[in-house]
């Protein structure tokens, strides 16, 4: 398969396998050494790259990291190591970081760097919270970050003063250029990119190839299966722009599988929808993978703890399932059947998936408990959405829980059970004995059967004293 794209300012063209990762390509046959290789799974971001495309005529620049993107998802698209950033001297943000030390062994920076710019670039909370989201992705094991955010609280003051102006534009791109941010070459860039050709995966149909797999953002199949993946036909399902993007048709938002976390959290009706979204993405992954890992591959993955699973369980979701020529819809609750089996037959794949809209009145709430409070795997997650009459009566309830049972957990029974009742200690108490029965948790290296057990009732009971503080719930946790 042939890739075209833009590597810092060259255009390279590669004949290769569609899943090759990139990381392994700028190092082993680029010998772009400053992108480092790390964990391999995501996790330290020191393998950061910057991967741009134009985007209703804006080029419009994400984070991502190399070790998960295949070079086949690249074509027509501009990608930047840290090299690609290189200037006659060190720009604002590296120079930060060398005065205050930011940079100790030297292992992490590049990803620091490259993060940091995207935060220039498009950055939209000019404050520390802002900067301190930007890296959340990258770790450090010497300077102990007080160093990387003192250089920060340096770039975020130059930026409310002496180049509050650059902020303020929607394309930063020329004042970054213009005032020593960024090399004179990303002026070039967009008329660059619309003189490579287009994806081929985007003219063909997915049923043409007769692939092995199908694959969506690969931020989970690229570190089980990375190199068994380089010998299988893969069809990477992101490049097929049909199945992106978000719209709102008749009384469901519309969601394209292929859309990212990213793309999902920021769309204007998801935020009016569920107005803490960015809050809950944020417990999720970084900003690397957010811009990566879609909805479609988080459902596909069948994993019982898959946070994006258990909320769009929650907001009752239903998928449109493609098999050729062939279209059918189904209920999530529908659509796990047990450990990693789904409803899918053979070669069909998840399309589209339908969130039904709901009144301002209908609340929404996700909790999670890991080992670290963001950007690692629950050892039990949960998400709902209820509403309480004037009244205080409980008129809808959908309640989802991860990781106490085999599957993605919709807690159908409970659920029910609470429509209709006041919201109430004693309705509370009720519903967590129906709780316990439709879960079925095992111990494992998350955590014991009777520790999840715990979580999931403490869950429970913290979307009711998170979304209804007034009716004094709280108190039942000390009974």
């Amino acid at each position: 398969m042939e890739t075209e794209f833009l590597l810092n300012q060259s255009s390279v063209k590669e004949s290769c396998s569609p899943a090759l990762l990139l990381l392994d390509y700028l190092r082993n046959s680029q010998g772009l050494s400053a992108t480092k290789e790390g964990c391999k799974e995501g996790d330290c971001g020191a393998c950061t790259v910057l991967v741009g495309e134009m985007r209703e005529g804006r080029l419009i620049y994400q984070p991502q990291t190399s070790c998960l993107i295949p070079i086949g998802s690249l074509k027509g698209k501009h990608v930047v190591t840290l090299e690609g950033l290189k200037l006659e001297k060190l720009n604002p943000v590296q120079q930060a970081l060398y005065e205050e030390g930011g940079s100790q062994c030297g292992y992490c920076t590049p990803g620091f760097v490259v993060s940091l710019m995207w935060y220039l670039l498009e950055g939209k909370d000019l404050s520390l919270k802002g900067w301190k989201e930007a890296i959340g992705g990258n770790l450090c094991r010497c300077t102990g970050y007080g160093s990387i955010k003192r250089s920060g609280e340096k770039i975020i003051s130059l930026f409310q003063t002496r180049f509050s102006h650059i902020w303020q534009e929607k394309n930063r791109i020329p004042l970054l250029v213009e005032n020593g941010f960024l090399p004179a070459y990303f002026l070039d860039i967009p008329s660059k990119l619309s003189a490579l050709s287009s994806s081929e995966a985007m003219h063909h149909s997915i049923y043409e190839q007769k692939p092995d797999h199908f694959l969506a953002g690969g931020t989970d199949l690229f570190v089980q299966q990375g190199d068994d993946l380089l010998e299988k036909e893969v069809f990477l399902l992101t490049e097929k722009p049909d199945l992106k993007g978000i719209s709102k048709e008749g009384n469901f938002l519309k969601v394209g599988s292929m859309t990212s976390f990213w793309e999902f959290e920021n769309h204007p009706e998801v935020q009016k929808l569920i107005p803490k979204i960015k809050d809950y993405m944020s417990l999720v992954a970084s900003i690397p993978i957010r811009t990566r890992a879609t909805l479609g591959g988080n459902l596909g993955n069948a994993s019982p703890i898959g946070d994006l699973s258990i909320i769009l369980l929650a907001l009752e979701a239903e998928l449109e399932l493609h098999k050729e020529d062939q279209i059918r819809r189904i209920s999530l609750k529908e659509f796990f059947l047990d450990y990693k089996k789904l409803a899918l037959q053979e070669n069909e794949i998840i399309a589209f998936i339908w969130i039904p809209l709901f009144s301002p009145k209908t609340l929404f709430h996700f909790e999670k408990v890991s080992k670290r409070k963001h950007l690692d795997i629950a050892s039990v997650n949960s998400a709902a959405k209820i509403e309480v009459t004037e009244q205080n009566m409980i008129q809808k309830a959908a309640i989802s829980v991860g990781g106490v049972a085999p599957i993605p957990l919709f807690l159908s029974k409970t659920s029910a059970f609470l429509v209709g009742k006041p919201l109430d200690i004693e309705v509370l108490n009720l519903a967590l004995e129906t709780l316990q029965e439709e879960i079925s948790p095992i111990s494992d290296i998350r955590g014991s059967k009777e520790y999840k057990s715990l979580l999931a009732k403490n869950l429970f009971l913290a979307h009711f004293i998170s979304l209804f503080p007034e009716q004094a719930v709280k108190e039942i946790l000390f009974k």
